[in-house]
């Protein structure tokens, strides 16, 4: 069966938003958050990071209020996830997983999308991170938590989503951009993140010169 590479996009979007919208849910019973805060949290995680992507190429009403089946993927993967509570401690991990299977998702799918409005390549690879760190970002705000992105001891987090959004770009460039290599990018992006979750990967800290007082 052949499916169009819009119909391709619009899956991997709403897988993105699933997974992000999990880990914004686990995250929700982690802290201890009553069900409208857990719901509020899995909505932000998952669709914050597609708002400022349409915000920023001016797409006009961002998808997630014009199109409902967003927001609905969203709610009702963090209604799910509730009957999970008494498994919090060991969800802890997953969450981390579901946030880089997101990441690698989301960054496809917002470098994609500003590869087809026409932006250049360098302003395509940073919506496609924004898109894939956003969410996660205003998730982390809203419980209380300093961003993973900008904590002194993260792990590799952007670079990952920028490596994937510029093999995205690159294939867009080349004529090149279809199905294999969206979900391999998807998949490389993941794959990385993970990784340095599990080996301690870090980006390289710059070295300030000592400055005498």
């Amino acid at each position: 069966m052949e499916f169009s590479q819009a119909t391709v996009f619009d899956v991997l979007d709403l897988c993105g938003v699933a997974v992000f919208a999990a880990s914004g849910a686990v995250l929700a019973i982690k802290r201890k958050f009553d069900i409208v805060g857990l719901l509020t949290l899995a909505f932000v995680a998952a669709l914050g990071g597609g708002v400022l992507r349409d915000l920023l190429l001016s797409r006009g009403v961002p998808v997630a209020f014009d199109n409902p089946k967003y927001a609905i993927v969203a709610f009702i993967t963090g209604v799910v996830i509730v009957p999970a509570q008494h498994l919090i401690e060991r969800l802890w991990r997953p969450v981390l997983v579901l946030d880089a299977a997101g990441l690698g998702l989301f960054c496809v799918t917002g470098a994609s999308i500003a590869a087809e409005r026409g932006l250049a390549a360098i302003p395509a690879v940073m919506v496609g991170v924004v898109t894939a760190t956003g969410g996660g970002v205003i998730r982390d705000v809203l419980a209380g938590e300093a961003p993973q992105v900008f904590q002194q001891d993260s792990v590799l987090y952007v670079i990952p989503a920028a490596l994937g959004a510029l093999a995205i770009v690159v294939a867009h460039g080349f004529g090149q951009l279809n199905l294999s290599v969206s979900i391999s990018a998807a998949l490389l992006v993941t794959a990385v993140r993970v990784a340095s979750l599990k080996f301690r990967w870090h980006a390289p800290l710059p070295h300030w010169p000592q400055l005498n007082r």
